[in-house]
């Protein structure tokens, strides 16, 4: 087993600090909504605007850094979240942080999409590579939640001053352990990621992430609503501090997932039978969500669907990055931004469709779309098999 460079660990403990930006923020929605008397779904606005900005940003990020190198691409948007980062912080009024959270996109779709590319390209051995993205996306979130619930108790500006520290530390570290290299060939052509769009099955497995990112992100954005309306019907006072908890148990089962159970599941039983069994899973959770306004239960399976999603990411992103021959960081920006497409159209419903049929009817619409992705997953499955039995019979098609 070759040895993990010095670059690949500075980038991934900087994807770290980059997904508990994410979790960091959780804890603090509801009293962010109460402190600038905004409704919860203006505070899930937060979420939205965050990643479908990311997401438009990552199909031109193997643009940018194909003329200006990967080294330059990851610390400009380092650079750019921990400016916006600080000036959330800063804001008082809940749209000023909605902007704010569009500007953070845009430095989180030029790291991350080029991170993992940079991950994959400084490692021997791509699934390896993938396992400690995906492991460091885990950790990010296991800890973002907790240190948000701490700083969130004394300020629910502390979170979003806290993103911009840690991520000026990631930003340093990849200034030091990062070697720069000029961009190399021929730059890509602005329309290079849309170009999987034209592989019939990478089509499909982008709509199969979308279907799912929204599922998982049902779960991540909406959940501490309903929590805390659970918790507040039995007399319980759910603080930041609770939440942060809560989220911080999920995040170490989804670690878990990410980097113990992916691969051992995968190793014995198959990339497929491991997405479709935990597609289940995590369907049941969402069903029980739904069902159940118990905050026992709530925070039993919230932590619970923390590890099937970490098994899901790993497993999905496998399934995804191996399966065409576009060059990786063209790869990387196509399904990193289709699936944060996913994660941002699922705080945007909840709020309409918690209105429309109380707390447990996101999680009803987030299970639906994990059984379509199970289907779409399936009809891959098909498609595969067939293109298999077409090259044994006519080799070179």
């Amino acid at each position: 087993m070759s040895k993990i460079r010095p670059a690949v660990w500075a980038v991934t403990i900087a994807c770290a600090f980059s997904y508990m930006g994410i979790g960091l923020v959780d804890p603090i929605l509801p009293t962010i909504s109460a402190s600038l008397h905004a409704s919860p779904g203006q505070t899930e606005l937060l979420f939205t605007t965050y990643l479908i900005v990311t997401a438009i940003v990552m199909f031109f990020a193997s643009w940018v850094s194909s003329r200006i190198g990967r080294k330059a691409t990851l610390m400009i948007g380092l650079g750019i979240v921990v400016s916006f980062a600080a000036l959330c912080g800063l804001a008082g009024n809940v749209n000023v942080i909605i902007g704010f959270r569009g500007g953070w996109g845009v430095g989180n779709a030029l790291f991350v999409s080029t991170a993992l590319a940079t991950v994959l390209g400084a490692s021997a051995e791509p699934r390896r590579a993938i396992m400690l993205y995906e492991g460091a996306l885990g950790a990010g979130m296991a800890l973002g939640p907790l240190v948000g619930g701490l700083l969130g108790g004394i300020s629910w500006r502390g979170p979003f001053f806290g993103t911009a520290v840690l991520m000026a530390v990631g930003l340093i570290a990849i200034t030091i352990f990062v070697p720069y290299k000029p961009a190399q060939g021929t730059p890509r052509p602005v329309s290079a990621p849309f170009k999987a769009l034209g592989d019939k099955r990478m089509r499909l497995l982008m709509l199969a992430a979308v279907c799912y990112n929204y599922g998982y992100f049902t779960l991540l954005a909406y959940a501490p609503f309903p929590l805390h309306e659970a918790a507040a019907r039995t007399g319980w006072e759910f603080s930041p501090i609770d939440l942060g908890l809560v989220f911080f148990g999920w995040g170490l089962l989804l670690a878990g997932g990410s980097v113990l159970g992916a691969p051992w599941l995968s190793k014995h039983y198959g990339v497929r039978h491991t997405l479709v069994a935990c597609l289940a899973g995590l369907t049941v959770v969402e069903i029980v969500l739904a069902a159940s306004l118990n905050p026992v239960v709530q925070i039993v399976f919230v932590i619970i669907g923390g590890g099937f999603i970490g098994i899901l990411n790993t497993a999905m992103t496998e399934l995804a990055t191996l399966a065409t021959d576009l060059p990786q960081d063209v790869a990387s920006s196509s399904y990193s931004g289709v699936r944060f497409i996913g994660g941002a159209i699922a705080p945007t419903l909840t709020g309409p469709l918690s209105a429309l049929w109380g707390a447990g009817g996101p999680y009803w619409i987030g299970a639906a779309s994990l059984v379509a992705t199970a289907g779409l997953l399936w009809l891959d499955h098909v498609m595969t098999v067939r293109r298999a039995g077409r090259l044994a019979l006519h080799p070179g098609v």
